[in-house]
Formats: C-alpha cells, sequence, structure tokens
C-alpha cells in the first residue's frame, strides 16, 4: 500500500556561488565523465558526496536561504534589497529491502529558482519554475544495500518576476512509495453537475502498471460524506499495458448532497482503492464538493445560483518572518485573518500556490482564481498549466482559471493565438469552470479578451463601461484594484525618506485609486462579478529604499491587521463594528486640528474627546466618517448606532510611557512536531495597563530548548536580519515566529527591554 513520508527533515545546504565553480575529482577527464549516466558524480554534483562540514548548514524544510541576508541598496529593489545567490541542499536517506519492488518517487510542493534533482549522482530531473510541484521517480536509481543520496541544485538567480521570490526549498518535500499497481501522480478527478434532483459525479482515474508485464487491475471507488457515510460507490477494472497507464471514466448518481459554499464549506471524500488479484495495491483519497458556479454577463457570480459577490483580495506566498518559506500555520492563520477581515475570494498571485494555501481555501470558504506564473503556449507553458490544472481541479473553491497576468503580448495578436492553445489545453483538463486573464494592457481593445469566458480586468477602470459595451455577452470582474498604499501606525503625510505612507485611504505616489473610490465604482455596476483586491498582505520587493516592501496590503508584512483591514471589514461584513484612526498618542500635536476618521457599518456614529461630543455622522456605503477636532490627551471614543440603537463602539486612550512587556499568541494548539511554530506578538502597556501604540522598545526574545526562533519583525525599513532575537519595536507591536522542536514540553518565551517589565509566554505543546 502507499506509504507517504515526510520527507522535510534532517537536509543540508550549502551556498554554492556558482555551480561551475565547483571542482571536478578527476579533472583528467571531466568531459568525458560527465557523459555518463552518473557523471554527476565526477562533475559538479559531487559536492553531494563531501562530508558536511562547517559551510553546510542542517536545515528543515519549508527553508528559504535568501530572506536572512542583510538588505543592502545595491541588490534588487524587487527582490527586497536581498542578496541572491546559488544553493545545494543534500540528503541521506535508507531505503528498506522490502522497497525493492515498489515504486518509489520524490515529491516537491516548490523549489524556488532553476533546479537540477540529482540522486545517487543521476541527473533525474531539471525544473524551469520556482512555484511548480512536480515528481521525480527514482525507481530506477535506487539503493537498498546502502544508503542514498540526493541532491538539489538551485539556481534563483534568475527572477521569476513577481518581486520577492527568495531562493531554496521552500515547500514540502514528500518520499512515496507505492506497489507497482497505484494511481498516477493526482490521478483522480471528481467532477460533480447537477441533474434536477440528483448530482451526476464524473470520475476519472489515471492508473499506473510500473509492472515489466501486463496486469489487470480492478478498481473500487466511494464516496464518503464528511460523517464518513457513503453516498455511492462502484467498481471498474481494467488492463494495464506494461510501464504504462490507463485512463478509467465513469459518472454515478448522488442524490442530495449538502453543499459547498463560503460559508457552509461540506467537504466529501472520492476513496480509490486499486486491486490486482484481490489483494489492494493502493489507495488514495481526494476531497471534493458540490456546487455550482455560475457567472452571468448581466447578474455577476452565482454559487449555488445564488447571486454572490466575490469581495477578493491577490495574495503572493511571502511572510515578513521567513520569506518564501511559510509554515503551514502561518499559511492558514493568514486565511483566517483574510476571512475576518470580510473576503471571500482569494487570487493565488500570480502562480501555483502553496498546497495547504488551497486546502485552507475550500475549509474556511474562499472562491479561487487559479493562476498561471507565465503566459506560454510553448511545450513548457502548457506543462505548466497542466500541472497547475491537474493538481488543484478537485479543489471545489476554485472557480476560476486565470492564464496570465499584466502581459503585454495580450494587447498583440500573438496574445491571441497563445490564449487560444492555453484555452483548448485547460479545457481538455477541466471543462467545469472558466477561463480568464488578468488584463491592464490597452484592455478594450485587447485580443486576448476576445477567447475569455470571462474578462480580467487589472486597474483602468474609467473603462469598465466601454469595455462592457464591446463585450456585452461576456462576464467582467476586476481581477485586480486599489493598490492603495499605507503604513501601519503612520498618521502623518507620506515620508519616502523614511519610507512610509499614511494610514489613511488617499492616493499616493504609486496609489491606483484608493479603496473608497474602486468600491463606490463597482457598488454602481451590478454586472460586475466581484473584484480582487491588491493586496490583501503586503510582501517583500515591489518597494523603494529603505523600505523593504509593498504598503498596499490591509495586513502588514508580519499580518498584523491595519487600519486598511477594519476598512475592509466596514465594506464586506455585517456584523456591527466601528474602527477609529488615529490612536490618541500624538506628544507634540496639542491644540492642532487632527482629522479622526471611523470605518463603521453601522447607520450612524458620534465621537467623543474626553466626553465632549463633536457631533452625530451618517454613514454611507463605502466611504468613511470625519471629524477634525483639536488634539487633546484623554479618550477618545466613538459611538455607532443602527435604530438609534448603540451597535458598536471603539475608543483610543492616551497611553502614558510604556512600563510593561505583553506577549500574545496569535493562534492555538501548537504541536511538537518539529514543524509547527507559534505565532507571537509583543506589545506594551503603561503603568495603568493602557496599551501604547507608539511604543519603541528594542526587545530581545529568549527561547527554552522547546523551539527555535525563525524570525522577529516591526518595521517595513528595519534592515536586521530577520533572524535577530533583538528587534526595535515600532508602532507599538513586533511581531515573532518560533518553531516547535519534536519534543514535548512547555515552549517558553521571554521578551525584554531595558527598563520595562519583561513579559513570558509558557505554551504547553501537544
Amino acid at each position: 500500500m502507499r506509504e507517504v513520508i515526510n520527507f522535510d527533515f534532517d537536509w543540508k545546504c550549502k551556498l554554492a556561488g556558482s555551480e561551475k565553480a565547483l571542482s571536478f575529482p578527476d579533472e583528467t577527464k571531466p568531459e568525458y565523465s560527465m557523459c555518463k549516466t552518473n557523471g554527476a558524480v565526477a562533475g559538479p554534483a559531487s559536492v553531494q558526496y563531501q562530508a558536511a562540514g562547517r559551510d553546510w548548514s542542517a536545515v528543515t524544510l519549508p527553508h528559504d536561504y535568501v530572506i536572512t541576508e542583510t538588505p543592502s541598496k545595491e541588490n534588487s529593489a524587487a527582490r527586497g534589497y536581498l542578496k541572491v545567490q546559488e544553493a545545494w541542499y543534500r540528503k541521506l536517506f535508507l531505503l528498506e529491502a522490502a522497497d525493492r519492488n515498489k515504486r518509489i518517487t520524490l515529491y516537491f510542493e516548490g523549489i524556488m529558482g532553476h533546479s537540477r534533482i540529482y540522486v545517487n549522482g543521476c541527473l533525474l530531473h531539471r525544473n524551469f519554475s520556482g512555484y511548480l510541484s512536480f515528481e521525480v521517480d527514482i525507481t530506477d536509481y535506487a539503493n537498498f544495500d546502502k544508503e542514498n543520496v540526493v541532491a538539489v541544485f538551485v539556481d534563483p538567480t534568475e527572477p521569476e518576476g513577481w518581486w520577492y521570490d527568495g531562493g531554496g526549498m521552500y515547500r514540502h518535500v514528500r518520499l512515496i512509495k507505492t506497489e507497482l499497481q497505484s494511481v498516477d501522480l493526482w490521478g483522480v478527478y471528481a467532477c460533480p453537475a447537477k441533474k434536477e434532483e440528483t448530482w451526476d459525479v464524473s470520475v476519472e482515474t489515471t492508473v499506473r502498471n510500473d509492472d515489466s508485464i501486463e496486469q489487470e487491475v480492478q478498481i473500487k471507488n466511494e464516496i464518503l460524506d464528511g460523517m464518513g457515510r457513503t453516498a455511492a460507490e462502484w467498481n471498474q477494472s481494467a488492463s494495464v499495458q506494461p510501464k504504462n497507464k490507463s485512463i478509467l471514466r465513469d459518472t454515478v448518481p448522488v442524490r442530495n448532497p449538502r453543499l459547498w459554499s463560503v460559508n457552509r464549506t461540506n467537504m466529501y471524500t472520492l476513496r480509490t482503492t486499486v486491486l490486482r488479484d484481490g489483494v489492494e495495491m493502493d489507495q488514495v483519497l481526494t476531497p471534493f464538493g458540490f456546487r455550482t458556479i455560475r457567472f452571468d454577463a448581466d447578474g455577476g457570480f452565482f454559487l449555488n445560483e445564488e447571486q454572490l459577490e466575490i469581495k477578493g483580495v491577490c495574495c503572493h506566498q511571502d511572510y515578513g518572518l521567513t520569506g518564501k518559506a511559510m509554515p503551514d500555520r502561518v499559511q492558514r492563520y493568514r486565511m483566517k485573518l483574510l476571512k475576518e477581515m470580510g473576503a471571500n475570494g482569494y487570487r493565488a498571485a500570480h502562480y501555483m500556490t502553496a498546497e495547504e494555501t488551497m486546502n485552507a481555501a475550500d475549509e474556511l470558504g474562499f472562491l479561487v482564481m487559479c493562476e498561471t506564473r507565465g503566459f506560454h503556449s510553448s511545450p513548457e507553458g502548457i506543462s505548466q498549466l497542466e500541472a497547475l490544472i491537474k493538481r488543484d481541479r478537485n479543489h471545489p473553491s476554485v472557480i476560476l482559471w486565470s492564464i496570465g497576468n499584466e502581459e503585454p503580448l495580450h494587447a498583440q495578436e500573438q496574445g491571441k493565438r497563445i490564449a487560444e492553445r492555453m484555452v483548448a489545453a485547460a479545457a481538455a483538463l477541466d471543462r467545469s469552470r472558466c477561463i480568464t486573464a488578468a488584463v491592464c494592457h490597452k484592455p478594450v481593445d485587447a485580443p486576448v479578451n476576445e477567447g475569455m469566458q470571462v474578462i480580467g480586468l487589472n486597474y483602468n477602470l474609467d473603462c469598465l463601461d466601454e469595455l462592457r459595451a464591446k463585450h456585452p455577452q461576456t462576464p467582467i470582474l476586476i481581477s485586480e484594484c486599489c493598490a492603495s498604499s499605507s503604513t501601519r501606525g503612520w498618521y502623518l503625510d507620506d515620508c519616502r525618506d523614511k519610507g512610509y505612507y499614511s494610514a489613511y485611504d488617499h492616493l499616493s505616489g504609486v496609489s491606483l485609486g484608493t479603496r473608497e473610490a474602486t468600491y463606490q465604482i463597482v457598488s454602481e455596476r451590478k454586472w460586475i462579478a466581484g473584484t480582487f483586491q491588491w493586496a490583501g498582505i503586503e510582501h517583500r520587493g515591489e518597494t523603494a529604499w529603505p523600505r523593504l516592501c509593498s504598503q498596499s496590503g490591509a495586513l502588514d508584512l508580519f499580518l498584523q491587521k491595519k487600519d486598511a483591514f477594519y476598512q475592509m471589514q466596514s465594506f464586506w461584513t455585517g456584523t456591527p463594528m466601528i474602527h477609529l484612526l488615529p490612536h490618541w498618542n500624538l506628544p507634540g500635536r496639542e491644540g492642532e486640528p487632527v482629522s479622526v476618521w471611523a470605518y463603521t457599518n453601522c447607520e450612524e456614529a458620534e465621537l467623543f474627546v474626553n466626553g465632549k461630543s463633536y457631533g452625530t455622522k451618517q454613514a454611507r456605503p463605502y466611504t468613511h466618517l470625519e471629524w477634525t477636532v483639536p488634539y487633546e490627551p484623554g479618550t477618545l471614543q466613538a459611538v455607532a448606532r443602527t435604530g438609534g440603537a448603540e451597535a458598536a463602539r471603539d475608543e483610543a486612550v492616551t497611553a502614558g510611557e510604556a512600563a510593561v512587556l505583553h506577549v500574545r499568541l496569535e493562534d492555538e494548539n501548537i504541536a511538537a512536531d518539529g514543524q509547527d511554530v507559534a505565532i507571537i506578538t509583543c506589545f506594551c502597556t503603561d503603568s495603568k495597563g493602557h496599551i501604547v501604540p507608539d511604543a519603541s522598545p528594542a526587545v530581545t526574545f529568549s527561547i527554552n530548548r522547546y523551539g527555535t526562533l525563525l524570525g522577529t519583525g516591526s518595521d517595513v525599513c528595519d534592515h536586521v536580519p530577520v533572524n535577530s532575537y533583538t528587534r526595535q519595536m515600532r508602532a507599538g507591536l513586533v511581531s515573532a515566529v518560533v518553531r516547535t522542536t519534536k519534543e514535548k514540553g512547555i515552549l517558553r518565551v521571554l521578551a525584554q527591554a531595558p527598563g520595562l517589565q519583561p513579559a513570558r509566554l509558557d505554551i504547553a505543546l501537544r
């Protein structure tokens, strides 16, 4: 039976500088040696056999070796000012004698950069996209009587173009063992379609036979509901030629399934069992869901035949504390935050996203636009598109395939031809979803739009009506909008020298429309299917010195909520809320008129300063309430009302000097598995217990033996490497992330700062 082994541990990493710089053991005949299957033993990959000395570091995956570099103005702004170079990874492993008659593969979810995979000195695979998941069959090259060596050469120096790429084996690796008859990689596709009272589930199963003789196999299929009960079952059989594959197709009815939606994420599982002569050879579990999706040129988007506005965000895979190597808990935590903000849509910009994010989208209820990394109809481009669709087509959260973002060729006739080939390739694998492209170049006249089932528009909102007039029968959505820059906790004018933007929603030098203006435009056009805001979360790159990251996220680089988070909450949620800005620690501004804003989804709000009312204002959709008041220390308070009754309130109190440190765990139930992480926020209070929003002490963290500090961060312009244990706090918050060991116990985090009462956090690891 199938065995999937976590292959993330016990790797060694060495910065290479250049692959060609590595010496050959046999300097006399390197060219001759390199012509052989295992020429890597005598060539550059000989590094895999070297003893791991001081220049090798022990690492656990996911791993990004670029993120710990020191930012320098000499490096690329697009890549966060961090130095990028090649590296080697190596790992030793044993296989059992019983594995001799099995198929053995390595599954790489993502390696940033152009990479080469060597096993026992043999070059088995070259990969040309850092965002592609792929499998390498090592069966023929494996040792069963001695150690095996896998070596991975990584070259991320050629950027893939979407800002910070990082470098290294930044996603998971799995060692997979199967019998010689098995289900192929991404080999099960379940596609439900509603037929009056029943649903027809079309199932496609790709079975492998890696034996040297033809084999007859039986397939047992079972559809299980969320409680494990059988909703349907059926059997199939096939003869599979040696060293070949066979595709089996069937359609089965399921009556009255529980539907998947953004609010009720009911999932089903297709259990596929491969048998030979009645003996189980392999079993694969494939989660999927029942739901209908439909785009309409006049009505927008429909989920289960109910009109639903897509309230989406665009996100890169980038975490300020660990770079591209994002722990699973962080993947889910940030999706939870986006859901709390009111988002129901997620654009995986602009590449195959992490599997953990896709699983979280299913479980939390997001509508996902999956996007190819490149707009290419070359064999390599089509291969990458096919991998994206095969891997993710069972996710009910996926509603769109996007074949490119902001490509200049979208506006050329070549772009139409490229798109036609890509659309055909996508349709051959999945006809249940529409295909789009995110267009910004001459969008009204772009030839690529002629072949799109849904037109995606990036910015250019002034041409919306003209675009609709030209394509009246084609649904339209805003695939990217806003890009409104703001810096957490900065309530002064934009300051380029410091790298900060005002936290008020405003037009800045890099802004492509405020949030308010964008959503007012969209709200007036009910035929727009929805929006994907740039961006849900700040990411490295897309910046200018001294700042290290973009500023258009609703969450900052370290996953702290910005004022924009609450602004979007007022736009997108129905639970009564109100949020005030700025905070009320404004020393030196006494008597100065201060613009006070409130974001609320209630009907009205009244503002008080030290108990004095400054009047009640009526709220309007997609805007803010504003008062101008003279600053005086004390209490700023807003009371929101609906129907005349108080529905929500918020207040900001002028705090004194920071006196006490605090540490808060942001996500519970941490596992002692060597990979889980504790996400931590450090903040300060004054002697009276008030939070100090402008506190700025230098905080030093200490961790006991049950954890390892991976990163700290606070200021988007801080050039101290992320893995520093000491971090200067800015705007009252410092973020930290700690990875657990495999030993159960009490993970203890201690935060200290000169002159402040220290804080301790004890986390019981499960």
